[in-house]
């Protein structure tokens, strides 16, 4: 299928009033445990405000789950934001209670009938969780039915000795502690030592930068190959010669077109072939995707790699629909997909930079500093952060419909999600994968 049949077919099957952004969760080993779901209700609204969060709830359960639950493991779990009339109306029965997770918004009240319904959920097998606690008294009575406690980090102020009150507190309830709104590493590092298992917030975004490390001559090697696929005169046999060199990414490579070509009855067996019945502009892509992936080994780095693909999907997309011409598609896809790379590599942004032959505009966008590009990063950032307002109005200072944009980041979160799960896999190459090069 090529690339226009692709767009055509998830503009059919994708409402443009389906928008949903998702938030990972990580555990105490910074790995992904799961995701909150967080969502808006058409493409013209400009807030999570919403006039009717039981519909938006609604539009969650029926669309937006299935759209966000694409690319998530089976170990990964989803937190809905439940209203009080939901609740009561049993609409969290709709949702699978081995992935979702009910959460109660902290606006809800411990009324009898909620009560009632919040029991028949628990009997019914789903996990639920309280959001946005700081101690408030009149949320207590959700507790013994609870098993997760959503403790706000800023609505506490960021004060550790707050924080450590209110998780002594809820240490009778036997309940698992998730952080929330954890803005950087030492608040991380400090609620896990007071017992929170879970952390949900942008800490893991930022670089943890050591001192005196630099970035290595592997590291260097792959962004530079990372830029070498972008060029528009790139080979065949250059594509080849590529990927023969690491035995790792020719054992995926074969197992992701083999798996692909059954149907035809034919085995792939030489990198040449498998790089003929792909074609260069989808090959590019996946090894974009498995380098990145490659880049870290911490726990963290997949998501990471995630957003990266994404945001440089994104920008690309965004870039093709721009008739001025004053946007070059691969510059923005690499605008993008680079635009994590401090946190994946625990390095300056400046430092990266020194080794990556971009032009001047870009650079200075990813290191922070104003930029005519700088604009297109915070359009994908305010929608990664739910931040529908920022979007809207980043959207028309950049002359883009909201509602193309909302399509175009669905899209591109739906082709992120299929490439990873190719890129993700771990499988050691079998002996003599790295061979089959006749």
């Amino acid at each position: 299928m090529n690339q226009s049949t692709q767009d055509k077919t998830l503009d059919q099957t994708i409402s443009e009033d389906v928008f949903v952004a998702r938030q990972p969760i990580f555990d105490a080993e910074e790995r992904v445990w799961g995701y909150e779901l967080l969502f808006r209700t058409s493409g013209s609204a400009k807030t999570a405000n919403v006039t009717d969060a039981d519909m938006a709830t609604i539009r969650v359960i029926a669309d937006g789950f299935l759209l966000a639950s694409g690319g998530m493991r089976h170990e990964h779990r989803a937190l809905v934001n439940f209203p009080q009339k939901l609740l009561l109306e049993d609409a969290g029965f709709a949702l699978p209670p081995d992935k979702c997770i009910i959460e109660i918004l902290e606006d809800v009240l411990p009324e009898p009938e909620v009560l009632a319904a919040v029991e028949r959920l628990k009997k019914a097998g789903y996990t639920l969780a309280i959001d946005d606690f700081i101690g408030q008294p009149e949320l207590l009575p959700f507790l013994p039915f609870v098993s997760i406690a959503k403790v706000d980090i800023l609505g506490l102020g960021s004060d550790l000795v707050k924080i450590k009150e209110v998780a002594d507190n809820l240490a009778k309830y036997k309940l698992t502690l998730l952080a929330e709104k954890v803005e950087d590493l030492e608040t991380f590092r400090a609620t896990r030592d007071m017992g929170f298992a879970l952390f949900q917030g942008f800490f893991f975004s930022k670089p943890e930068i050591i001192p005196g490390k630099k970035v290595s001559a592997n590291e260097i090697s792959k962004l530079q190959l990372l830029q070498e696929l972008g060029k528009e005169d790139l080979a065949f046999p250059t594509v080849s010669g590529i990927i023969k060199t690491d035995p790792s990414i020719s054992y995926r490579l074969f197992k992701y077109v083999n798996m692909a070509s059954q149907g035809y009855g034919q085995r792939i067996d030489s990198v040449e072939r498998a790089v003929m019945l792909m074609g260069q502009r989808q090959l590019v892509q996946w090894l974009r995707a498995i380098i990145l992936s490659d880049l870290n080994p911490s726990k963290k780095a997949s998501e990471l790699a995630f957003i990266s693909v994404d945001r440089g999907r994104f920008l690309e997309r965004v870039a093709e629909r721009d008739r001025s011409g004053r946007l070059n598609a691969e510059m923005m896809f690499l605008l993008g997909m680079f635009s994590v790379l401090d946190a994946m590599l625990g390095q300056s942004m400046e430092s990266i930079l020194e080794h990556l032959p971009l032009n001047d505009q870009v650079r200075a966008a990813l290191a922070g500093t104003k930029s005519p590009f700088t604009p297109w990063l915070d359009l994908v950032r305010a929608y990664e952060h739910g931040n529908w307002e920022a979007a809207a109005s980043l959207a028309g200072s950049l002359g883009i419909k909201l509602a193309t944009a909302d399509r175009l980041y669905v899209q591109a979160l739906t082709w992120t999600q299929g490439v990873m799960e190719t890129a993700e896999e771990r499988a050691k190459p079998h002996p003599g994968h790295g061979h089959h090069s006749k």
